[in-house]
């Protein structure tokens, strides 16, 4: 997108057990925790949990539950809790049994400790009787929070021999701490497993406990605890307690931060995968690390791409112990940072595929993703009906197709057309097989593209739809589509290209899926200053565009989220992902959530700061671009770059531009005075406002700085842009 006024010549709607090897000990000595008092919590997603269900029938609920499930909720574990084993193939939890919700102590321990399954969503918060009550669960559970409504006071839960089959998620836990650091006397977990196997730890907040936050303990195995934040604890994760050498474990995207020691301490296991993980030893704070990853016994161990900063000896391990680091990054740390070992090398992918996100990233991405996500509405329902959180913790118990057994068929019922540059593929090209699939085909076509680099230009046409671009590398730098035209390029026909038709990769067909790779337009605007430079890498103009997990890289006008036109609706729903740019560089006419991800702005061609991250061009009527519980950064000037401004495509003043930025860190990179006008049009006219955010470059309201209240906020969350469309990954 110019700074300046679009002419006229421009189409409407295009755009251009042991306390470890270090002795323990407290920052300041004598300064106690205060029991009560939670850490300032890192907002996380306020993700489509389904619309309102209303009232149904008995046998219609399950059915209605099924067509609202948001993506994350139908989400089956991933790790070692996913793999067949021990009579148990994979982790879903009380997926077979009947959904309850609970806000009492008294419900919450009938339910958990059932011998049949069931799905019990937390809607409240329960506080444990007596202190550090451990609620013994029983196999086939899941224990769900309802948005942020879910804790768990004063105590946990325990999982005993041989239970199996248990999801636990979405919950804070806290508060068992009895004012004695190194606690000997209170063994009070948050969740303590003791020859448990196939269980799934995923999205928690654990903090302030009086023990451990997580104990794994006895030949626990084939377990998963990922996207948890474990806090404010002398002990955050010990694994172990055992001589044999058995246990599988997965421990990944987990952001461990003020706690001294087992982070995690890891004792004896077979496999342990550790990735993606963030420990921060947070200074000025009354905690001290006295070690962070800590291989013992005969572990073998692979930690990869994780981030350590701060730690003393971040990285240890036993003389009998095998440690293999890859990829990970180290800021002011301390002490001993080790490798090495005699045990067998081993490779993670033999049991289970996973995506690495890059070590550097991982801080951004935790603070703004890790923890329990965001209100799913709690509102309690006539008898007989089905409330959002209902509806969430449905999904989470069956897949999309009802059982898992129906969704394995579904998916191997989907085609692959299978990329290679190299030529092991069925084609070389991206856009071959794009050509490949069947026009108005009915049913979805992955398109796995293996590692490499294709310089090529991608269209997915409007009569292609259900087309799922998937890089088969282990991370989504691996696979990168990419092209440097502009809007001013000349076109071989004459005329040029203009900005919409700049594109790298341009989807026009409805229910695409972009996932794990990199779309990029790499044009030189500094070499070719002759030219127009906005140069798009990645256009939708569709309805039920699905981005996950990807780079959409570029300078100006990087990603255009458009419709098929004016009248028509085009949704987009982008997650966990990273957008990089500097002018306008998220735009357009669609209706659009950027959800979890990091949008890291960057200098323009001559060196210098100054941009806009937004510039929406919505039709009176429809929801615009939502940012929502992801991180604005990058290595630009303070104070330089605005959160948006309002682009009325072609001079049309009928359109109602908005751009809402809510529950974001935003670093000192934002303005004070964050929205600007555009070609004539004052921003105040339009629909731009914050709420929550948080951040250097956050600030308090004012009449340059618009910030919903609570009850707009309340209509301005992920499921009010998406409707009844969920997103999910196929």
């Amino acid at each position: 997108m110019s700074e300046h006024r679009r002419t006229s010549t421009e189409p409407a709607g295009t755009r251009a057990p042991a306390a470890g090897p270090v002795g323990s000990r407290r920052r300041g000595g004598r300064k106690t925790l205060t029991a009560g008092v939670p850490l300032v919590l890192i907002a996380a997603s306020a993700l489509a949990f389904g619309t309102d269900a209303g009232l149904f029938g008995a046998a219609g609920q399950a059915r209605a539950a099924a067509a609202t499930a948001p993506a994350w909720a139908t989400a089956s574990a991933d790790g070692f809790a996913s793999v067949d084993a021990l009579g148990q193939n994979g982790t879903y939890g009380g997926r077979d049994g009947r959904t309850v919700t609970v806000k009492t102590l008294a419900d919450l321990e009938k339910y958990a400790t059932a011998a049949e399954p069931y799905v019990i969503v937390v809607a409240a918060t329960i506080t444990m009787d007596p202190v550090g009550k451990e609620i013994k669960v029983r196999s086939d559970k899941t224990i769900v929070g309802s948005g942020t409504a879910g804790q768990i006071v004063g105590g946990g839960f325990f999982l005993g021999q041989g239970v199996h089959n248990v999801i636990i998620r979405n919950l804070t836990i806290r508060d068992a701490y009895q004012g004695v650091w190194n606690d000997k006397e209170h063994d009070f977990d948050g969740i303590q497993m003791d020859g448990a196997h196939h269980v799934w730890i995923d999205h928690n907040d654990i903090r302030h406990m009086a023990d451990g936050l997580i104990d794994s303990r006895k030949d626990t195995t084939c377990l998963t605890v990922s996207w948890n934040k474990l806090s404010q604890d002398n002990k955050a994760f010990g694994i172990g307690w055992t001589d044999n050498v058995t246990a599988d474990i997965t421990v990944h995207h987990n952001w461990i931060r003020e706690t001294e020691q087992r982070n995690p301490s890891t004792d004896n296991v077979a496999h342990a995968h550790l990735y993606n993980n963030f420990l921060e030893d947070v200074a000025g704070t009354d905690i001290r690390s006295s070690y962070g990853d800590y291989a013992r016994g005969r572990t073998n161990m692979v930690l990869q791409n994780s981030s350590f900063q701060g730690m003393a000896n971040p990285v240890i391990r036993d003389a009998t112990a095998t440690l293999v680091q890859r990829g990970n990054v180290f800021s002011g740390t301390s002490g001993r940072n080790e490798s090495g070992g005699t045990g067998a090398a081993w490779n993670p992918r033999t049991y289970y595929p996973y995506t690495l996100d890059k070590a550097a990233d991982v801080p951004a991405l935790l603070k703004s993703g890790a923890g329990p996500r965001g209100s799913i509405g709690t509102t309690t329902s006539a008898a007989g009906s089905t409330t959002a959180a209902q509806t969430m913790a449905q999904a989470t118990a069956r897949t999309t197709a009802g059982t898992a057994k129906e969704a394995s068929a579904k998916a191997a019922a989907a085609t692959t057309i299978t990329v290679a540059k190299d030529g092991s593929g069925q084609y070389s090209t991206v856009q071959a097989a794009v050509n490949a699939v069947p026009a108005n085909n009915a049913s979805r076509v992955v398109i796995a593209v293996k590692p490499g680099t294709y310089r090529e230009l991608v269209k997915v046409p409007s009569n292609k739809p259900h087309v799922t671009i998937r890089g088969t590398g282990g991370s989504r730098k691996d696979t990168t589509i990419v092209y440097n035209n502009a809007s001013g390029t000349p076109k071989p026909g004459g005329g040029t290209y203009g900005t919409g038709g700049s594109a790298t990769v341009a989807v026009e067909a409805d229910d695409f899926q972009a996932r794990n790779l990199t779309i990029s337009n790499d044009f030189d605007e500094g070499a070719h200053q002759d030219i127009a430079g906005q140069a798009v890498a990645l256009r939708t103009a569709a309805d039920k565009v699905f981005l996950d997990g990807v780079i959409v890289s570029g300078d100006q006008d990087t990603l255009l989220l458009d419709t098929a036109s004016k009248e028509r609706l085009g949704r987009v729903y982008m997650a966990d992902s990273y957008v990089v740019g500097n002018v306008d560089f998220i735009f357009g006419r669609a209706t659009a959530v950027i959800d979890r991800s990091v949008i890291t702005l960057k200098k323009r061609w001559n060196g210098t700061s100054a941009g806009y991250v937004t510039a929406p061009s919505t039709a009176a009527g429809r929801k615009g671009i939502l940012i929502n519980a992801s991180t604005v950064n990058g290595d630009v000037s303070d104070r330089s770059f605005y959160l948006g401004r309002p682009w009325h495509a072609g001079g049309d003043a009928s359109l109602d531009p908005q751009a809402t930025v809510r529950d974001t860190t935003l670093s000192a990179a934002i303005r004070t005075a964050p929205w600007t006008d555009m070609s004539g049009f004052s921003w105040r006219d339009d629909r731009f406002a914050e709420y929550r955010n948080k951040g250097a470059g956050a600030g308090a309201a004012s009449t340059d700085r618009p910030q919903l209240t609570d009850a707009q906020a309340a209509g301005q969350e992920v499921a009010d842009w998406l409707g009844d469309w969920s997103p999910s990954a196929s």
